[in-house]
């Protein structure tokens, strides 16, 4: 894959993504369809809630995730500029996508009483001594990068974000384009998959994200809301964006920061 496409694809994907792909090569992708066949309808998965406190600032900040609170990887708690997008800078051509070009960039829905950002980059499997050269850079592009959003919400407001995605993931099934930071986004195909637990309300999306030379990468977004907040994750795997291959958001850092939020 030509760097200019791999800086296209990692920016549709993730602003953060391209910092670290747009100096690599890859080679053309695998189709992401089959890949996404058979996932469950857009819906989210619900439970009966009591009425629960509006966080402020400081007690996202308390409850988002640390370093210590994961096994590996890195947890970043100040973003960088290429990962603290703002809400402005995301914009669908069709307003019904709206919450999935804002979730997919890390934007918080609609309008929060506080957020708080953070990030975690896995770790890379390192490769063998005998591994061709093409395969090695792969292998240590091979991880999972999650942009994490806390946003606390009066009201219904929580509700309504969640709603607002799950809706969003319905309409736009056959795709959308969007620009993310005034780069270019075309998403091929819009799928939902199981909603994960651990709080009030889940859902989990995959946007499978065109670029050219045929490679159809996945992005993936995982919602969960506990009582007035609901926390975003926007995950892309490095190497995928290269080889179109499909991957998991890790399962232990969604449970990790959920788990925080009591």
């Amino acid at each position: 894959m030509r760097t200019s496409s791999v800086r296209r694809t990692a920016l549709a994907a993730s602003a953060a993504a391209l910092a670290l792909l747009v100096t690599a090569c890859g080679g053309s992708g695998d189709d992401q369809d089959k890949a996404d066949e058979g996932k469950g309808k857009a819906a989210p998965s619900t439970s009966a809630a009591a009425p629960a406190k509006t966080l402020t600032a400081a007690e996202l900040e308390k409850a988002a995730l640390a370093q210590s609170d994961v096994k590996g990887g890195k947890v970043a708690t100040k973003l960088p500029a290429t990962d603290d997008i703002a809400a402005d800078q995301v914009k669908s051509e069709d307003a019904a996508c709206q919450p999935l070009a804002h979730a997919q960039a890390g934007v918080a829905q609609g309008e929060p009483a506080a957020t708080v950002k953070r990030s975690f980059t896995g770790d890379p499997v390192k490769p063998s001594a005998d591994t061709k050269p093409e395969d090695a850079l792969l292998a240590a592009l091979d991880t999972e990068k999650v942009l994490i959003n806390l946003a606390s919400y009066e009201g219904d407001g929580a509700e309504q974000a969640v709603r607002g995605v799950v809706g969003a993931a319905e309409k736009c099934a056959g795709g959308f384009k969007a620009t993310l930071v005034g780069e270019p986004m075309a998403v091929a195909k819009v799928a939902t998959g199981d909603a994960p637990g651990g709080g009030d309300e889940g859902a989990a999306v995959t946007l499978t994200v065109a670029a050219d030379e045929g490679v159809k990468a996945p992005a993936k977004i995982v919602l969960v809301r506990k009582g007035s907040t609901v926390v975003t994750f926007s995950a892309v795997n490095l190497a995928s964006m290269a080889t179109g291959k499909d991957f998991e958001v890790p399962a232990d850092v969604v449970a990790a920061q959920v788990g925080k939020l009591g």
